[in-house]
């Protein structure tokens, strides 16, 4: 079943665990059951203990992109986040969340190359915030904003061979992976046919 949201200009599909994906007057909403997440631990061997959540993605158009939301979520537990994901394989993808980390909510990253990579960027006052995913090149960048209009810089990377990334799949999760459940909303959804020209401006 696809989803079909008036700010994106490409269908959205649901993966993973029943995420509960109910969309109206540009709200999106969504919610990871109890210990649901998308997270390779990276002092491991076994590369199929991946774990899974909900997630609602599509495949973004060829060229430079940009997809933002305003993210905000119904913290419960350690580690319960609203999402913005990047898929470009099975072992390659990455995550932009606002999560609380572990009591305080902060905006964290992951990047999957086989195993995940974690890394906390800085705290967020409110239980929401903008968060950013873009394209420019063969390369991906994370930003966030308190208020939509200045944006922080969190972190360029690329993944995958150049035809991975061309066929990307960008859009939302929800998690909890310690908890018994969360929930997210994403509203001031918006999709741009165009990168980045400088990653550190603030624009």
């Amino acid at each position: 079943m696809t989803t079909h949201l008036p700010e994106i200009p490409f269908p959205l599909r649901a993966f993973g665990p029943e995420g509960r994906w109910a969309y109206a007057d540009g709200v999106l909403t969504g919610r990871a059951g109890a210990g649901q997440d998308r997270f390779v631990p990276p002092g491991g061997d076994d590369l199929t203990s991946a774990t899974d959540a909900p997630r609602l993605l599509g495949a973004v158009p060829d060229g430079d992109f940009q997809l933002l939301a305003r993210v905000r979520v119904g913290f419960a537990a350690a580690f319960d986040a609203g999402v913005l994901y990047l898929h470009v394989g099975e072992r390659e993808w990455a995550k932009l969340c606002l999560e609380l980390s572990p009591h305080t909510p902060a905006i964290c990253t992951v990047v999957t190359r086989g195993h995940s990579d974690d890394a906390n960027s800085f705290v967020v006052e409110e239980d929401h915030c903008w968060l950013r995913l873009s394209r420019t090149g063969g390369a991906f960048a994370f930003h966030a904003s308190a208020d939509g209009e200045t944006w922080t810089f969190v972190r360029t990377f690329t993944l995958g061979t150049p035809e991975e990334r061309a066929s990307a799949l960008a859009g939302f999760l929800v998690q909890s992976p310690t908890g018994e459940g969360c929930g997210a909303v994403f509203d001031r959804i918006t999709f741009r046919a165009e990168g980045l020209t400088d990653l550190r401006d603030g624009r």
